[in-house]
């Protein structure tokens, strides 16, 4: 079946889905870093409280569950039972066995690497415009007064391809287009695979969930994070949870700055070599009436390397509505989240600046209002 859209409909559906929100300009910080490499501005400066240091578990590392993608896909019990109890408890996974070739995932590395490495007259060919997030800049700054984090960003809208801003999509370096889709392309069909299985362990029809977004969006975000002088007083990204459905994160092999909250304390993701990182957004907690949680998660810097992160958004289109299932709900478990438009939700979030899961609270039914739900 073929659809018809001319190309005054297709760009208002375009501008109503994908002008997102603005953000404040801020200093690069990777020329800041180059400029003078002992700087760092008071606005980057956070508290101990802020940095919570006290609550560092790094010998938790080691017990954030890994996920064997073939199995998995396969229907394996145990590995859906891994998925279930990841997802319960953690909101973080790893996953590997999972098809995307290493070549694949150097290309990808390789190519942005070689973006950030341009000279800034050329990445800011790129910049973010003042109303939207697609491109290079930085995103969630709405306070001349907030405490910025220590990256500088580049976001490409992926799939579906109608909706690309390849104006954003940088030339040099070459290939990047190509090299982009053949990662973004792989990316999908793990995400795809992994979103199934979510189905089944939620008590539904294998591609229930993938058929509720009514179109699975993609976006995919490269956090380019400099060497600070002063790592133990800045972020790399402040904590929040994702207003995804899930997302897949590819780290460097060799450079850890992920941190999960866990039962109230940071547990670093220690990279596996060429594994995904994989996290349970916003989305999948309403739906599962919060059984499956959006877990809050930073970044942080380091004095001695740079860190490049590729974080990889599934998310429904802006019209679709997400509310919990009927089956998560019972005497027990009394229904906690509201139906929203994720257009709406998604724009609220962005709205706000990174502040753990308090952008959260839009979807929230109010205490006063439980009882005649």
């Amino acid at each position: 079946m073929s659809i018809n859209i001319d190309d005054n409909e297709l760009g208002i559906e375009m501008e109503e889905a994908f002008t997102l929100c603005p953000s404040l300009p801020v200093p690069n910080v990777q020329e800041m870093v180059e400029i003078n490499p002992l700087q760092v501005p008071k606005r980057y400066i956070r508290n101990q409280e802020e940095m919570e240091k006290v609550n560092y578990m790094p010998h938790l590392s080691s017990e954030i569950p890994v996920i064997d993608l073939t199995l998995l896909s396969n229907g394996n019990m145990e590995e859906l039972h891994k998925l279930d109890i990841a997802c319960k408890e953690w909101g973080f996974f790893q996953i590997v066995n999972h098809g995307v070739q290493k070549e694949v995932m150097q290309n990808m590395r390789n190519v942005t690497d070689e973006f950030f490495k341009l000279p800034i007259i050329e990445k800011d060919k790129y910049a973010m415009l003042s109303n939207d997030v697609h491109g290079y800049g930085h995103a969630y700054v709405v306070s001349e007064e907030q405490t910025l984090d220590w990256t500088d960003t580049l976001f490409l809208l992926i799939y579906p391809t109608r909706f690309r801003q390849l104006q954003f999509w940088p030339k040099p370096p070459l290939g990047f287009k190509e090299i982009t889709e053949a990662y973004s392309s792989e990316v999908k069909r793990v995400g795809y695979e992994i979103i199934s299985s979510l189905s089944v362990i939620m008590g539904l029809e294998e591609d229930a969930l993938v058929g509720l977004h009514k179109e699975v969006l993609q976006g995919l975000r490269v956090n380019y994070y400099p060497p600070c002088n002063t790592p133990e007083e800045v972020l790399g990204l402040s904590p929040h949870s994702d207003s995804s459905t899930i997302t897949l994160l590819m780290q460097d092999n060799d450079v850890t700055g992920l941190e999960i909250r866990h039962k109230g304390n940071w547990v670093p993701v220690t990279p596996l070599s060429d594994a995904l990182v994989v996290n349970v957004g916003d989305i999948v907690e309403i739906w599962s009436n919060g059984k499956y949680k959006s877990v809050e998660h930073r970044a942080v810097t380091n004095m001695d390397k740079r860190r490049t992160s590729h974080a990889t958004f599934l998310f429904p289109r802006d019209d679709v509505e997400v509310e919990p299932f009927d089956h998560m709900i019972d005497a027990q478990n009394p229904k906690i989240y509201q139906k929203v438009v994720y257009g709406d939700y998604l724009r609220q979030s962005l709205k706000r600046k990174m502040e753990g899961k308090k952008h959260t609270d839009v979807a929230k039914i109010k205490e006063s209002s439980k009882g005649s739900v």
